[in-house]
């Protein structure tokens, strides 16, 4: 990968590409089975269709451990070694630790790894240790330290500060650091990422070197530097806002929120906890006890396993069964079809879902309440038109009350092999909260070349009313984001340009230089976004020149605040920052040119 010094404080460098075991219930291994075949016409009357099981084990990737299990540090060792490097490997985990306390641990995170409490609060589940993730693998470059997780974990660091030295798809959820957090790798080494939300850091974030960084809703110490663009909503203790210089762009408040369904334990029932809906959030959920929500049993969950059909997927929704996903890979010949208020989709340790022969890897209708979390969407050979649809073309029902949410849903193109898709995202239901994505054209790995994995649209939010909370989107041959629908909302973007054009020519958009990473339609007469950020690194043809990173209509409605361009190391340049405003790039210095306010 590419290597560019970043001029930020601290002397970081930063650069472009990164980039269980329950009992009980009956097993759904076999539960493609269950489904009976309506018999062809004859005097035998047509079976129907067994009931699927809810509940059940949840299959050999999924470790528990409890406070007297022997060897945890061997176990997690031993998932460690075979994870750290398999960046586009087919293992899956998830690590689960029962309420109660942990001494003298060191759970290093490779990729697909997700670690997890599965108490209600995070100080339910002490480590006296920690949870790491630095970049040994890749020579102290961190910024291909994608697809792993933390969640509902308290952590008392060994040396005061736990690192955590990630890139995209990486979230940090529901933990509590009685110490400081480090975001940088060994060395202070290239990194890019990052989100946070409904944590509590007792003392300092460092970022160092971390090119961009989201926060959301939670508390902090302190906050040492800034490279480029650090956005913070709702979060005590958070720094105040400064952009450009600092980069620091500061909301009191994270307009609306609600956090990603969670595994529990009450007692020895494993359930799913359902966060309530926060309106002008601040702080954790968790801080003064018992978080608010609601929550369901396993029970009313249909237990997913690799090599289930998208049929018994389907039959387990339409017969009221939630859907949870254990870690590994399904391949997909219909869409999952999600048409109930209120179902939950749940993905354990990057559970991945891959559609064959050109369909949709899911479908939600447009009703109150869908949650999908948790899982990563991986085109296939055969170009789909869409990969993930929220909401059918058309939808216009009022879900204020009550909205779908789409966290930690993640989605690539290419990488782990050919892949193509036409949109990869499209929003069409309205007052939708889409929280922590990252969608990825790739830039390296198998499968890889700009017509090879070909992918024009990264999101298209068709929506009113939508809100994109750490908006990651990156790569596409065409527009990154497209946004049609009125009074959307984002805080924070981050967007590389696609590496691999080829030519000019090759992204010409009309009498455009170049497809705008963000684009608001021209029909939109109300939107509003805070701390977005737009990268080139043209580097087959460096003399590709971008006009804008973003586009919009220039009305009083449509706002931006903080907005930055850069040009990696003078490998294709910006013209302007939105619109025809703002100063061009230059050189290689790979310094942001900024807009404050738009217009």
């Amino acid at each position: 990968m590419p290597r560019i010094p970043t001029d930020g404080p601290d002397s970081g460098r930063s650069a472009p590409a990164r980039r269980a075991v329950l009992g009980a219930m009956a097993a759904t291994a076999a539960a493609p089975a269950l489904l009976a075949l309506s018999s062809p016409a004859s005097a035998t009357p047509a079976k129907k269709p067994l009931a699927l099981p809810g509940g059940g084990d949840l299959g050999p990737n999924v470790i528990v451990f409890d406070p007297s299990t022997p060897n945890i540090q061997g176990r997690l060792d031993e998932v460690f070694r075979q994870q750290e490097s398999a960046q586009f490997g087919t293992g899956r985990y998830a690590l689960l630790f029962k309420p109660g306390t942990y001494n003298g641990l060191n759970a290093q995170l490779g990729f697909y790894t997700s670690i997890a409490g599965l108490g209600l609060s995070p100080d339910d589940t002490t480590i006296n240790g920690d949870v790491t993730v630095d970049a040994g693998w890749f020579n102290g470059n961190a910024t291909q330290n994608f697809w792993r997780s933390a969640e509902n974990l308290a952590l008392v660091p060994v040396n005061g500060t736990n690192r955590w030295a990630v890139a995209q798809a990486a979230p940090f959820r529901r933990m509590h650091v009685r110490g400081g957090l480090n975001l940088a790798p060994n060395g202070y080494g290239w990194a890019s990422g990052g989100y946070i939300a409904d944590s509590r850091i007792d003392g300092q974030v460092g970022p160092y070197s971390q090119q961009q960084w989201y926060t959301r809703d939670s508390s902090v110490g302190g906050w040492v530097n800034a490279v480029w663009n650090m956005v913070f909503s709702g979060v005590q203790g958070a720094p105040a806002q400064s952009f450009p210089n600092p980069p620091y762009t500061t909301l009191e408040t994270t307009p609306v929120s609600r956090e990603k369904p969670f595994l529990y334990l009450n007692g020895s029932e494993y359930r799913v906890f359902l966060p309530e809906k926060r309106t002008n959030a601040r702080g954790t959920t968790w801080g003064s006890g018992t978080p608010r929500g609601s929550s369901l049993p396993l029970s009313q969950f249909y237990v997913a396993k690799p090599g289930v059909t998208a049929a018994t997927l389907n039959a387990a929704l339409a017969q009221g069964l939630h859907l949870l996903l254990t870690p590994g890979i399904y391949h997909l010949d219909r869409p999952i079809e999600v048409n109930r208020a209120n179902t939950v989709v749940l993905g354990l340790g990057y559970a991945t879902l891959i559609p064959d022969n050109g369909v949709t890897a899911m479908k939600t209708a447009d009703v109150d309440g869908v949650r999908l979390a948790g899982f990563l969407i991986d085109a296939g050979p055969v170009n789909s038109a869409t990969l993930l649809e929220v909401g059918p073309a058309g939808a216009s029902a009022n879900h204020s009350a009550n909205p779908t949410t789409v966290q930690d849903v993640f989605v690539r193109i290419g990488g782990a092999g050919p892949g193509k898709a036409t949109t990869s995202m499209v929003v069409n239901s309205r007052h939708t909260i889409v929280d922590h994505t990252w969608i990825w054209r790739a830039d390296h790995g198998t499968g890889v070349g700009w017509e090879t994995n070909r992918a024009d649209y990264g999101i298209r939010v068709n929506g009113d009313d939508v809100l994109a909370t750490g908006l990651f989107v990156e790569h596409f041959n065409k527009y990154d984001v497209q946004w049609y629908g009125q009074r959307g909302r984002t805080v924070f973007f981050q967007n590389e340009k696609a590496y691999d054009a080829p030519n000019q020519a090759a992204i010409q958009n009309g009498s455009v230089k170049g497809y705008a990473a963000y684009k608001v339609a021209d029909s939109v007469t109300t939107h509003e976004g805070w701390g977005l950020g737009s990268y080139c690194y043209y580097n087959v043809d460096p003399t590709i020149v971008q006009h804008h990173g973003f586009a919009a209509p220039n009305v009083p409605g449509v706002k931006f605040h903080d907005l930055l361009v850069v040009s990696l190391g003078g490998n294709g340049q910006y013209e302007r920052v939105i619109n025809d405003t703002g100063s061009p790039t230059s050189g290689t210095s790979t310094v942001p040119s900024t807009v404050v306010s738009y217009p």
